[in-house]
């Protein structure tokens, strides 16, 4: 995943109501989501919005109790949060904990977009049904599209001819319908210092139905007035809320929550792979938001983590001017990288930003150890001992400083790993994976390094030049 879920004493929740709902209609429906913020425990303040960003759209947001007051995280009260909204008839509801890089507080975190030329009605067909199979999946959690085909829609006609003839122009008619079911600034007054917008309107009760249209009158050119019902037709209808594009093509844009044990690399593998049986020719599918991401920092892992062993090892061959004896080194490196992975699973972590930059803080405090024994090793050699007893000789004379080395790590590392509070997840997992990889990668290095070193070092070494000057300064003097 991208970032552990943290804990940031609050959640988000999104809800929105059926194409075309109006304000009362949703106010009613917020007080519902009040009434549950409420009745849930740990929750001490709540603000509802309805009308943000469109008239049928609303969010909320809930604080809650203080970290030391409360036993439940963020993550398990909006589990409980979330069955009881969802719950709630005539709005979609769900709650959205927030995002750890400080993404929109609408942001989801699967967000997969479907991109192609062809109609938003065909492409809308395809996204539905990559939706079904996403529904189908526990593992998400309120599937939606961004492309809402149900908005009702007004369509006026209205008849020029019969216009003409009674002498009323359609600049008349489409302002009389402005400003009559619009609204319209006509002027300014000021009272006690204060200043007042003047807004000419028909009453809220008396344009909440299309045949309201025809108590609307107009007037003609002989100075009579004229319903505009004689004049225009009204058509009902649907149309699009929004027609998005990305890339410049058309598209659709997929988003869901997670279910708690359900990582963003499982679920966007799954989508990948329902998008290969679903879409035909000529659709591809993109990432926005948390999952472009993810996708991101997933693709420049593997180069991050190979050019750290390769300026490693490049360093290691400068300081020990050998090609062989950094690769006995390095070998350190896999050994503590499946103790980091071990402690990982073991508390329920994931590999995600955090852990990644653990693990490379780790190849560099692990190749400690075998610089150690690798070092003193080939100065016992260079001293005239053999590579047996060299190589023995280096691990028992080191052990002290890898064990105390390993132990003030471990210590430092510890307050990462038991971390709680605010922020706490994101230091826990970078925590635990240095104390799970120096743990395990020390246990190994004590026996790995010297074994692989009696097997791949060279077999002779050239002696110390300090040692034999004395003697080769006696012998030019004779």
């Amino acid at each position: 995943e991208l970032a552990p879920v943290e804990d940031r004493g609050r959640v988000v929740s999104i809800f929105s109501g059926p194409e075309g709902a109006t304000i009362d209609y949703m106010a009613r429906y917020a007080a519902q989501v009040e009434d549950i913020f409420s009745r849930t425990a740990d929750i001490d303040r709540y603000l509802v919005i309805t009308g943000n960003p469109t008239v049928s759209q609303g969010i909320s947001f809930a604080g809650f109790t203080d970290w030391s007051e409360r036993e439940r995280n963020a993550s398990a009260i909006a589990s409980e949060l979330g069955p009881k909204l969802r719950a709630i008839p005539g709005i979609n509801a769900f709650p959205v904990l927030p995002a750890a890089f400080g993404q929109s507080s609408r942001s989801r975190p699967i967000n997969v977009v479907v991109l192609s030329s062809a109609s938003y009605e065909e492409l809308g067909e395809y996204t539905d049904r990559i939706v079904d199979e996403m529904q189908a999946n526990p593992g998400f959690i309120s599937p939606d599209t961004d492309l809402k085909l149900t908005k009702p829609e007004l369509g006026v006609l209205v008849d020029r001819e019969k216009a003409a003839d009674l002498g009323v122009s359609i600049d008349v008619i489409g302002r009389t319908l402005e400003t009559m079911l619009g609204g319209r600034q006509v002027t300014r007054y000021k009272r006690d210092a204060e200043q007042y917008d003047v807004v000419v309107q028909m009453d809220a009760g008396s344009r909440t139905d299309p045949r309201d249209i025809r108590d609307i009158f107009v007037r003609g050119k002989d100075g009579g007035m004229v319903p505009l019902s004689n004049l225009l037709t009204v058509d009902e209808s649907l149309s699009p809320r929004e027609l998005n594009h990305f890339g410049q093509r058309r598209a659709v844009a997929i988003t869901a929550n997670l279910a708690p044990d359900y990582s963003m690399g499982e679920a966007l593998a799954f989508v990948e792979e329902v998008s290969r049986r679903v879409l035909p020719a000529g659709y591809t599918i993109d990432y926005d938001g948390q999952s472009r991401e993810f996708k991101s920092s997933s693709a420049s892992l593997a180069l991050t983590f190979l050019l750290a062993l390769a300026f490693i090892y490049l360093v290691l061959a400068a300081q020990f001017e050998s090609f062989r004896d950094p690769l006995i080194i390095m070998l350190t490196v896999p050994l503590s990288m499946a103790g980091a992975l071990a402690a990982l699973w073991l508390t329920g972590g994931t590999l995600n930003v955090y852990s990644q930059i653990g693990l490379v803080t780790l190849v560099g405090l692990i190749t400690k150890h075998g610089i150690l024994i690798v070092e003193f090793a080939n100065q016992l050699r260079e001293g005239g001992e053999s590579l047996r007893t060299a190589v023995i000789e280096a691990s028992v004379t080191r052990l002290r400083p890898i064990l105390m080395t390993t132990g003030a790590m471990v210590l430092g590392a510890i307050p990462l790993a038991l971390a709680t509070g605010a922020g706490a997840e994101s230091r826990q997992q970078i925590g635990w994976v240095i104390v799970g990889g120096l743990l395990l990668g020390t246990f190994f290095t004590l026996f790995v390094v010297p074994t692989v070193y009696t097997l791949v070092a060279r077999r002779e070494r050239q002696p110390d030049l300090a040692a034999e000057r004395p003697g080769r300064l006696a012998s030019e003097d004779a």
